[in-house]
């Protein structure tokens, strides 16, 4: 951060920067200064910095990162395993249901579910996650004392204190139209994988979905009616190559790869935080409160486990121990044995 603040306009420039950001760096507003510190020195907010220990690793990997995230709200969150929920804003019942349930059960095993607090589909994922007592992010176009639309502020108050609020943009910046293309690859820069629930064939929704296969993450698509407007591009996301979905095992049994990745990161952010009086550590919600996950973990032992033996012990279904077994590898509860086996870590 340092170097970027003393550089010139014309290094600033070279290097993908706008004529108007690298103005904003180079002679910066000392009334807009002062007021984002005001507002930071809030309750449970926070600027990360690209440098910072605390920027989330998937997001710092993408090809145009931030250089700086404005947060409220628990910056921890930023850390956990995430599928974005992206849809039309306009879509019908049977997607907002789709929506919800999607939203719900993925939160439910140990998913924190990420979007843009756009209405329709994107606030009813938001909404279902915080019902399921889980923690959800919303990435805005705006800056962070801006909430749209107004029909999200509901959610936003909720999310705020159960969640985090997350943009790049300064204090005060307004809904305009360049803002969210530029939001939605934070969107699915923070992301495991994107779902799409809704989308027409003109939807912005199709440019997240887009960028996430420029980063490298997995996307996935609802198929719907050949009658309905709404599925169309899900169906066009489908030929290009995103995966159909029909349930949320599907996205989880997908995830391996990239959450193992995440996985090592989380373990060295947190060996950092043990050994710094500085870095506070990272927040994981608790599995256990679930009971599924704890009579998982109560069939788990010391000496390793086959998994059907788990799924013999525990009555539960082999696709959701297989995704139960990822989140708790992700976490480090768990450890990997062989083919197939796992034991308590």
């Amino acid at each position: 951060m340092a170097a970027v603040a003393s550089a010139s306009a014309r290094d600033l420039s070279r290097h993908g920067l706008s004529e108007e950001a690298a103005a904003a760096i180079t002679g910066p507003d000392e009334k807009k200064i002062e007021a984002d510190l005001k507002w930071l020195s809030g309750p449970n907010r926070h600027l990360l910095g690209w440098d910072d220990d605390a920027y989330p690793a998937l997001l710092r990997r993408i090809s145009n990162p931030p250089a700086a995230l404005f947060v409220e709200g628990d910056p921890g969150f930023l850390w956990h395993p995430q599928v974005a929920i992206i849809g039309s804003r306009n879509p019908t019942s049977v997607g907002l249901e789709h929506a919800r349930d999607f939203a719900a059960t993925l939160a439910r095993r140990g998913m924190t579910i990420t979007s843009g607090l756009a209405s329709g589909i994107d606030t009813a994922a938001h909404v279902a996650a915080l019902d399921a007592g889980a923690a959800t992010i919303a990435v805005n176009g705006t800056g962070l004392d801006v909430v749209y639309p107004a029909s999200s502020r509901a959610a936003a108050r909720r999310i705020r204190l159960s969640g985090a609020m997350v943009s790049e943009l300064p204090l005060g910046s307004p809904p305009r139209r360049q803002h969210f293309p530029s939001r939605n690859r934070i969107i699915s820069g923070l992301s495991l994988a994107v779902l799409v629930v809704e989308a027409g064939l003109n939807s912005g929704t199709l440019i997240t979905a887009r960028k996430a296969g420029e980063q490298g993450r997995d996307v996935f698509a609802l198929p719907g009616s050949l009658h309905n407007p709404m599925a169309k591009g899900c169906h066009r996301l489908i030929r290009e190559g995103a995966r159909l979905v029909e349930t949320a095992a599907d996205i989880l049994q997908e995830l391996g790869p990239l959450a193992t990745e995440l996985k090592m990161e989380i373990r060295q952010q947190l060996k950092q935080a043990e050994t710094s009086t500085d870095k506070p550590p990272m927040v994981v919600r608790d599995l256990l409160d679930d009971p599924e996950y704890k009579a998982l973990w109560e069939a788990l032992a010391h000496d390793a486990k086959p998994v059907d033996l788990l799924i013999e012990e525990t009555g539960i279904s082999a696709s959701a121990v297989s995704s139960m077994l990822l989140m708790m590898e992700l976490r480090g509860m768990v450890r990997k044995q062989g083919a197939g086996h796992y034991l308590r870590a």
